[in-house]
């Protein structure tokens, strides 16, 4: 009996020294781990950036620049030269008698002429004080010299406005060229007074060569002026009668 018993009991101590033999075989030492030294790292230390405070800038004031206002450029035309009109014959509103043709221009027709005509503007000056007549003149084949005779009409004195006779004009004018247009003043020395007036106009139209200083006025009065008279500047009044002219060959 005892023997039986035993045997289990070293059964199970070999059984227990197997067990720990093979535990302790079966356990693997486990590596010890060295430490390595890793290589340390510095850290670089950057630059402290400062901020630099700049100073606010100033804002300039706005200058507002005046608006130029530009003019609109304005194409101006070129003038254009109109051919001057031929003059129309027969003239129109002129006495004819043979080949002379004669008028006394209106006074608005007279203006037309004196703005056109400096020299003929000068010469009308003279009538501011004087007794004067115009007329216009031509001829269809035309004139080497012109003669106009006239008569100075007027009050007898300041007292007495009986229309008489003051004198006589003879006036003279240069040669024309056929059909050609002139205007003629006719100046007396007569004082232009109220009521003065210059007519009976007799025209000649001279083909003959000119023996005598062109052009001319020969005034011859007829009465003598009182002391009492004096001239009183009135606009020039055209003459009252209409020319006769007549033809007159030399």
């Amino acid at each position: 009996m005892v023997t039986r018993i035993v045997r289990p009991a070293l059964a199970l101590s070999v059984i227990f020294a197997l067990f720990a033999g093979t535990a302790q075989g079966a356990t693997t030492p486990k590596p010890t781990s060295t430490s390595t030294t890793k290589p340390t790292v510095k850290a670089t230390t950057k630059p402290t950036v400062k901020a630099t405070t700049k100073p606010a800038a100033t804002k300039k004031p706005v200058v507002k620049k005046k608006a130029v206002v530009r003019k609109p450029i304005v194409q101006r035309k070129s003038a254009t030269l109109k051919p001057t009109p031929k003059p129309v014959w027969p003239p129109k509103g002129f006495r004819v008698n043979g080949e002379i043709y004669a008028r006394v221009p209106t006074a608005s027709e007279l203006l037309a002429i004196l703005s056109t005509d400096k020299k003929l503007t000068a010469v009308a000056k003279q009538c501011i004080t004087k007794a004067c007549g115009v007329v216009r003149l031509a001829s269809t084949k035309g004139c080497t010299w012109w003669e106009i005779l006239s008569t100075v009409r007027g009050p007898a004195s300041t007292t007495d406005a009986t229309t008489i006779v003051r004198g006589n004009l003879r006036t003279t004018a240069a040669s024309t060229q056929p059909k050609q247009v002139v205007t003629v003043y006719l100046i007396s020395s007569e004082p232009l007074t109220p009521k003065t007036s210059l007519g009976g106009l007799s025209i000649s139209c001279y083909h003959s060569p000119v023996a005598e200083k062109i052009p001319s006025n020969s005034y011859v009065p007829t009465v003598k002026a009182t002391p009492s008279e004096s001239p009183t500047p009135t606009a020039t009044e055209s003459p009252s009668a209409e020319p006769s002219p007549t033809a007159t060959s030399g």
